[in-house]
């Protein structure tokens, strides 16, 4: 492709694959044209240099995330790659209004599988699936959350097909992370590539802490204007602990853990040298099953023991609410099409990725049968674990599947492997762009007024030649996603 100078001179994108910043028939998209030939008339040389100072500022503002399993230390600067991915305004438009379609479904779907369960009633594979897996938790049956709001904060994985379809890959309603990466990335880009985000005409990102303060404020039980919220961490050591604070301090909230919190006459207080201080809402970050030794794990040190007494009285809001693991269960995830025409009464206006459900006998035999051109997930596991990728596992490794699958049926699903659409990516060791497979995490907060989608999100990407692995935990990155603006509100 020679369209551009510099930068875009030997990139090539990958046959069969969308890619986010080539058109069809070679050359730059018409709608991002301007911004990345702005941004490619720089040299290797000069941008390798402007890749470098950003990942300066990561390591000295601390943007990290822990990998357990890393013998050689957990704490790793999160990687960035400076190019960005664009979404085009029409693109936008239909994903917002299918982000928020998506996300009033599951919140009544939540509703009813915590109280009268009418779905349940008339899907009975459904039924089995949701009162028969680990996340429902039917001690929380008949429970109202304070605010009528479940869904404060979701993230919803979303990828590009080779069509240029998105397809929602997975939904993230329990403790959803990642959204602290999309506000330091755009400041990143601010600091180095600042005329190249100017002529993009992209929207801001830097409101979401308001926006998710306002929201956490309007479910409190008691006035909103005069109501204390705080953020709940685990701790340090925990893997997201860095976003725990950001949050924390770019809204202003005090970050506390659970010793700092105590239950008194179903009221949750916090400990302060002052005495102690009603707490109405509580953006918790802690595992629902770490959250309350009395009715979860009681050898849990992280959690505060009565809090699941005072959210049942209604005297404080949890975002998320606990038991939400019921809608982003891999096993619900294909029943979400019909979950949307069930509640709303509409046609979903988000594609899916076509999924076996290991449950089903056919859906089984057909999977056991086709692993070698199958992705398997575990329903309860996620960051890319306990995954199967078919086309490229060894006999062995899919022999094992094959066995575990057989012997349970009921934590497995399986997707045929889709093409991820790609996105320009600067390899430091070839010192050029070339293509790398990404997908998106735009986010979603809901309040009381209702669902508002952030005007962009984590790109995610992986960073390995040939990889469609993008975790972070696995080896990804991220990247700045600028969402342009409509002429009108440019």
């Amino acid at each position: 492709m020679a369209t551009s100078p510099g930068l875009f001179d030997s990139y090539r994108a990958l046959p069969g694959v969308y890619d986010e910043a080539c058109a069809p028939v070679g050359g730059l998209r018409p709608e991002f044209k301007r911004c990345l030939e702005t941004l490619g008339g720089r040299t290797a040389a000069e941008f390798a240099s402007h890749q470098g100072l950003a990942e300066v500022a990561l390591l000295g503002q601390g943007v990290t995330f822990s990998v357990y399993s890393d013998q050689r230390g957990s704490e790793k600067i999160f990687p960035f790659c400076l190019v960005p991915r664009l979404v085009s305004a029409g693109d936008w438009d239909l994903l917002e209004r299918g982000l928020v379609q998506r996300v009033l479904a599951l919140e009544m779907f939540l509703d009813d599988v915590y109280g009268e369960q009418r779905v349940l009633a008339e899907m009975p594979l459904l039924r089995d699936l949701v009162l028969g897996g680990k996340a429902y938790l039917p001690q929380l049956r008949g429970v109202k959350p304070p605010g009528g709001v479940r869904i404060h904060v979701s993230g919803i994985d979303v990828i590009r097909d080779p069509s240029g379809t998105f397809r929602v890959l997975e939904d993230n309603l329990r403790t959803p992370s990642g959204v602290s990466y999309v506000l330091e990335n755009r400041q990143l880009s601010k600091r180095v590539i600042p005329e190249v985000l100017n002529c993009a005409r992209a929207h801001g990102v830097d409101h979401y802490p308001e926006r998710l303060a306002v929201a956490l404020r309007s479910v409190s039980p008691e006035d909103p204007d005069c109501c204390s919220v705080v953020v709940l961490t685990p701790g340090p050591y925990n893997s997201a602990y860095f976003e725990h604070s950001f949050l924390a301090r770019t809204m202003g909230l005090e970050l506390v853990q659970a010793a700092d919190l105590f239950v008194e006459n179903d009221r949750v207080y916090a400990r302060t040298t002052r005495g102690p201080r009603r707490i109405h809402v509580i953006y918790r970050r802690t595992d629902e099953a770490f959250l309350d030794p009395e009715v979860f794990r009681p050898d849990s040190l992280l959690g505060v023991r009565g809090l699941m007494r005072a959210y049942a009285a209604g005297n404080v809001a949890l975002a998320n609410a606990p038991g939400n693991g019921v809608a982003d269960d891999k096993a619900v995830y294909p029943f979400v099409p019909e979950l949307v025409r069930f509640y709303l009464g509409e046609e979903p206006l988000l594609e899916q990725v076509p999924t076996f459900l290991c449950a089903r006998p056919a859906d089984r035999r057909h999977v056991v049968d086709h692993l070698a051109e199958m992705v398997v997930k575990v329903v309860d596991e996620a960051g890319g674990y306990g995954m199967l990728m078919g086309p490229q596992a060894s006999p062995s490794e899919r022999e094992r599947f094959r066995a575990r699958i057989e012997a349970e049926p009921r934590r497995y699903v399986a997707q045929s492997r889709i093409e991820l659409s790609a996105c320009p990516t600067w390899n430091s060791a070839s010192h050029r762009l070339e293509p790398r497979r990404v997908d998106l995490r735009p986010y979603v907060l809901n309040s009381r007024a209702g669902p508002w989608v952030l005007p962009g999100g984590l790109t995610r990407v992986a960073l390995v030649e040939g990889s469609y692995v993008v975790n972070s935990s696995q080896g990804g990155g991220s990247k700045d996603t600028w969402v342009q603006k409509t002429e009108r509100s440019a």
